[in-house]
């Protein structure tokens, strides 16, 4: 029947299923927004504090039904909605235990237009795209919804892929309203880029994205001109932002992973994810709803000494341009931030020049700060499929530091600053 699809989850059961503790069937459900109520003369606030399972949670009335000439449809729930949440439930179970497969591509192609549809299909996501379409209804609104439900997948195929690890954490992960989450430390929960609706432009420089995958396994996409030059001015524009284009390459290779988040770095993340819902967060334990109580410091700009979501830059490489050929002669090929051969942008030897030394200088002072264990490791290309692993360790910590020799003379001192102040 047509009402079975009237109750809209804009976060899905299944997905909120995953971060509930076993035998558990209801969280703890902050609501941070709690409505006012009149009755009777008496003005009171609503409860905050929920205990809702997930048919509950996250979820609206007609949120995906349209109405033409009086008539209700809700086909979007149905026919949109209901192959894009199989597959992309797959993809989420893939990446959130992850290891390389034959299937590993296919799970990759579902797990990103999946992102950029629950992105869309929040309460913040649809009032975000009614404002930047200036749509006249809701009808409207849906409909550019499907038609733009690729939007963010170029920018994210050409960001820099970890997966980040809370298995040692006490704290778990939590989930929110809007759970695609953009977080740019200069821009602040209070600024003009995060009122209302609004959220950091992912093309911008220092926008990471981050998307919890289970309570242990957060998935972060940062992108590469931000590693290769994280001095840069944090609102800059990435090079080709453009949302529109024929498509992006992208390394599987090239993810990293297994990187194990401390205590402070889980509670800081959701942290970031409580101030970035727009009402309602949830969790499988109440006091991981306070993350602000046990951090040090809540300054937007120094979670994680500033590089709480930064992949380790000693696993980045200059270049990166790829070449593809097709049986029966031709090929194709794009830069790493996807210009095509005959776009500006395409080769561009300033760029090259300037990122290859800001990148040996940030490497510098990584190494110097960190030490020589590497954040995450990557796959051996030579390895792939049978679960070798790759780990950029001491001997080639101690090959690029000898290149980098200048580079540490200068920056080292700082860096060192820096880590007497942790």
């Amino acid at each position: 029947m047509m009402d079975d699809y009237r109750h809209n989850h804009y976060v899905p059961k299944w997905y909120q299923r995953r971060f509930l503790a076993d035998g558990q069937s209801r969280y703890h459900y902050l609501d941070l927004r709690p409505n006012t109520v009149t009755n009777n003369g008496h003005t009171y606030t609503r409860r905050a504090l929920l205990h809702w399972g997930p048919t509950q949670c996250f979820a609206q009335d007609d949120l995906y039904t349209t109405n033409w000439a009086g008539l209700e449809n809700r086909d979007i729930e149905k026919f949109f909605f209901g192959p894009l949440d199989t597959d992309g439930k797959k993809a989420i179970e893939h990446f959130a235990e992850f290891e390389f497969t034959d299937a590993t591509h296919d799970f990759w192609n579902a797990l990103v237009p999946y992102m950029s549809v629950q992105k869309l299909r929040t309460p913040k996501g649809l009032a975000w795209l009614k404002q930047v379409l200036q749509s006249r209804d809701r009808n409207e609104t849906l409909f550019e919804m499907q038609n733009l439900r690729n939007i963010f997948c170029n920018i994210w195929a050409e960001a820099v892929w970890q997966i980040a690890d809370a298995s040692q954490s006490p704290t778990k992960f939590i989930i929110s309203d809007h759970p695609v989450v953009a977080y740019n430390r200069e821009c602040f929960p209070a600024s003009k880029w995060c009122i209302g609706v609004n959220d950091p432009d992912i093309r911008c420089a220092a926008t990471h994205t981050y998307f919890p995958l289970s309570p242990e396994k957060v998935l972060i996409l940062t992108n590469l001109n931000w590693v290769r030059d994280p001095f840069q001015k944090p609102l800059k524009l990435r090079p080709n932002p453009h949302f529109f284009r024929s498509g992006a390459m992208f390394n599987i290779l090239d993810i990293q992973h297994e990187r194990h988040l401390t205590e402070e770095e889980v509670l800081e993340i959701n942290y970031i994810t409580k101030k970035r819902a727009f009402r309602y967060i949830a969790a499988a334990e109440e006091d991981w709803l306070y993350p602000e109580r046990h951090l040090r410091s809540i300054n937007w700009r120094k979670l994680g000494d500033g590089y709480l979501l930064m992949p380790d830059p000693r696993h980045i490489h200059g270049g990166g341009n790829m070449v593809v050929g097709f049986e029966g002669g031709g090929s194709t090929a794009w830069s790493e931030y996807g210009h095509r051969p005959w776009e500006k942008g395409y080769e561009d030897k300033k760029r090259e020049e300037h990122e290859w030394a800001t990148m040996l200088k940030f490497k510098a002072e990584w190494a110097a700060t960190y030490g020589p264990e590497y954040r995450g490791v990557l796959y051996d290309a030579g390895s792939f499929g049978t679960g070798v692993r790759r780990s950029m360790g001491k001997e080639w910590h101690q090959k690029e530091c000898k290149r980098d020799r200048d580079y540490l003379k200068q920056s080292g001192e700082r860096a060192r600053r820096r880590r007497l102040k942790r």
